[in-house]
């Protein structure tokens, strides 16, 4: 008979969002809090990028630096971390039966955190025709395997996006002394930033090929090219031994749709509201499987803004019904995507400061007025759209009007909504659209 084990909160997933999560709720006193992870170290993604652009302008950190900081503050805090331990299913509404070194078990909370991340979809998902040759990798696959395993990947590479975690795959073939051929994307334009864009063209003379399409793969052993289209219909092959597809994420929701959590179609992630709440009393998600996908550092603040929520869930219960928050073409989602109007006082989450020695947890503090506990929300679009204006709306009735900071919306690229407007949200009015001109 399987072993019963009971904890109060349980976390699923140890990356940036389930470490901070962990971490903020084991230092406010919440009782055990244990971290399950199926991967073999815990510190999800970041432990394998390799390259900068963690923590902070004075104190800057490659991504196993920032892991190695999550994991000794968790471990600090007196989370207990099992790594090599798979969540398999729901064995009631706040238990899970897993699986790791030492057989199965199951274990019983009193609140459970879903933070299990999100993935790249690869090759056959995109159901990308040709032969089924060796050297197709996604970033993941790739950033594993130079960085974790120091294989060998090739000599001539193909990147197929043009986000930043597509300039982040540029850098490791160009740590693993691979040439890249070019970057191919269907969009108009790059989608990371321009100062990041130029930086590859004029100092590695990295070729974009924007408009552009990969459309078959070649090779019989090893790939050997890779069909490309054009606009305009013309296409041409380009000679590669290595094609890197990369972006196109999808959250890890396998454990969120058995155990019959709301879904938000937009995000693909379980729905939630401005306290991360899922539609089951006592579960919580927080990170990339919400919105597929953001930075390290936003997973790790909504990480530590769940641990409030979850404080409080443990300390005064209470599950309000929130309002479905939806999108208009051309945005393709936001998150949160649930309002509850007036629910708490107002509060926000101050960014998690990464110093070379510690991670000091996230704060709660006062966010001048803004009701709901939660901002900004994050959304993206689907096109290009030069000056943007965000417009938000219930039942026909204008509730707040916002320019965001960036000149351009960019598919691929995080828009950024506050939350001042949820105080004037109606509980008892139909959903709020977010529509963008």
């Amino acid at each position: 008979m399987t072993a019963v084990r009971r904890v109060d909160v349980l976390v699923v997933g140890a990356g940036p969002a389930g470490l901070a999560t962990a971490a903020r709720l084991a230092t406010a006193g919440a009782g055990r809090v244990e971290v399950l992870d199926r991967e073999q170290q815990a510190g999800g993604v970041p432990r394998h990028c390799a390259h900068g652009g963690y923590g902070t302008w004075l104190h800057p950190l490659t991504g196993p630096g920032y892991a190695r900081l999550l994991l000794d503050a968790a471990d600090r805090a007196g989370v207990s971390v099992r790594t090599g331990v798979t969540a398999l299913d729901w064995a009631g509404p706040l238990s899970l039966h897993t699986v790791g070194p030492h057989g199965p078990e199951t274990i019983e909370a009193r609140a459970v955190v879903l933070a299990t991340g999100a993935r790249e979809r690869p090759r056959a998902a995109r159901l990308m025709p040709g032969t089924r040759p060796a050297g197709v990798y996604t970033t993941g696959e790739l950033q594993q395997a130079v960085h974790l395993y120091r294989q060998h990947i090739g000599t001539r590479a193909v990147v197929v996006g043009a986000e930043d975690v597509s300039y982040a795959a540029a850098a490791t073939l160009r740590a693993a002394g691979v040439v890249v051929a070019a970057m191919v994307t269907d969009l108009p334009r790059a989608q990371t930033a321009p100062a990041r864009a130029a930086d590859a063209r004029l100092r590695h003379r990295l070729p974009l090929l924007t408009g552009t399409s990969v459309t078959e793969l070649f090779g019989r052993g090893r790939l050997s090219g890779v069909r490309v289209r054009h606009r305009d219909g013309r296409t041409a092959t380009l000679a590669c031994d290595t094609v890197v597809f990369t972006g196109d994420f999808v959250p890890d929701h396998e454990l969120a749709r058995r155990g019959g959590l709301l879904l938000d179609s937009g995000t693909r992630g379980p729905a939630v509201d401005g306290g991360l709440r899922t539609s089951r009393p006592g579960v919580f998600a927080a990170g990339s499987v919400l919105h597929a996908v953001e930075s390290a550092a936003t997973a790790a603040r909504e990480g530590a803004y769940a641990g409030s929520t979850v404080r409080d869930w443990l300390a005064t219960g209470g599950w309000p019904d929130g309002i479905p928050l939806l999108v208009d073409p051309p945005l393709r989602w936001i998150a949160p995507n649930r309002v509850v109007p007036n629910r708490v006082a107002p509060t926000r989450v101050a960014p998690t400061r990464v110093v070379p020695t510690r991670v000091v947890p996230t704060r709660v503090v006062p966010a001048d007025g803004m009701p709901g506990g939660w901002g900004p929300y994050v959304l993206r679009t689907s096109i290009v759209v030069a000056r943007p204006v965000l417009h938000v709306s219930q039942d026909d009735r204008l509730l707040h009007t916002e320019r965001p900071r960036t000149r351009t919306a960019v598919p691929h690229r995080t828009l950024t909504l506050t939350a001042h407007w949820t105080g004037r949200v109606d509980p008892k009015g139909g959903p709020v659209r977010v529509s963008l001109a």
